[in-house]
């Protein structure tokens, strides 16, 4: 299928519209064709899908994705790429650009109430670095989180959402995201597949939703909250985190409790516990902060 990314380069595009990549918003676009077409075809979109690219700048992925998908919502935070995504979708149904820092979105309300005939969405998105762990989070932390992401981002950060358990990448953000999502590496991607070229290498994951509540009906805000706290603090066993941080009215002693008899040494640092062991975790903290 042609497309008019296929018949434009990014350059030129740039130009037509007087834009340079502005390095505080993290702006460093696509420019490989292959790389591109990996990254849509592990999305897996199809017409019965509505996507969601987060921050498509200058628009390497945005006409592909919205010629696959049922209905596409880019959310662009740099008001000087809107008319150039407009311009690339002028012939497409069903898409919409949102001038909107994606931060600041409420998901339900300013992004799926646009399409309010899809039941579920996918998310697409090279993410600026500086900002990809708040984006995952809150993408995970809302209450209308999608089936699957397909996300690029620094090396760095996905070898912590694929860390195991005991690893010095294991951390609060393995945690979140493993719970809720099985984890797929696509593929790494080089600085040179860019411009400008950024400083590290870049790897595309997979975020595939499980679909059943590992938390059996635990409260989510909890859940995060104690991970968090329990690794606010690395290197300090995990009762000390957790009764040094605020919003927890609990003593060492029940924490260590707690931990005993789930079977776990009392003095145990977070990074040890599975993923498992954090659900089982937040369900004794439920009960002893409700009586």
């Amino acid at each position: 299928m042609s497309t008019k990314t296929e018949g434009s380069s990014l350059f030129t595009r740039l130009e037509k519209h007087g834009i340079r990549p502005v390095k505080s918003l993290g702006q460093n676009f696509l420019t490989d064709r292959n790389v591109i077409n990996k990254i849509v075809d592990a999305a897996g979109i199809c017409s019965d899908d509505l996507v969601i690219e987060i921050g498509p700048g200058a628009g390497s992925m945005t006409d592909i994705l919205a010629d696959r998908a049922g209905a596409y919502v880019g959310v662009e935070i740099d008001r000087h790429m809107i008319p150039l995504l407009e311009e690339l979708l002028s012939d497409h149904d069903n898409t919409s650009i949102l001038n909107m820092d994606f931060l600041e979105t409420d998901i339900r309300k300013d992004v799926l109430g646009l399409y309010p005939e899809f039941n579920s969405y996918k998310v697409v998105a090279n993410l600026p670095y500086y900002i990809t762990t708040p984006i995952i989070m809150k993408l995970l932390e809302s209450d209308s989180p999608p089936v699957k992401m397909t996300v690029m981002m620094q090396r760095e950060v996905a070898d912590r959402m694929r860390a195991l358990p005991g690893s010095k990448d294991y951390g609060s953000l393995t945690v979140a995201v493993g719970v809720f999502c099985d984890v797929e590496k696509v593929m790494d991607v080089s600085r040179n597949c860019f411009f400008p070229k950024p400083d590290v290498t870049s790897t595309v994951l997979n975020l595939l939703n499980k679909g059943k509540d590992i938390l059996k009906g635990n409260d989510r805000d909890l859940f995060f909250s104690i991970v968090r706290a329990s690794f606010s603090q690395r290197r300090k066993k995990m009762s000390n985190s957790l009764v040094n941080t605020s919003g927890f009215s609990v003593t060492r002693e029940q924490v260590e409790g707690i931990l005993t008899e789930m079977g776990l040494p009392p003095d145990i640092r977070a990074e040890k516990l599975s993923l498992d062991q954090f659900a089982r975790f937040t369900f004794q903290m439920e009960t002893l902060l409700r009586n």
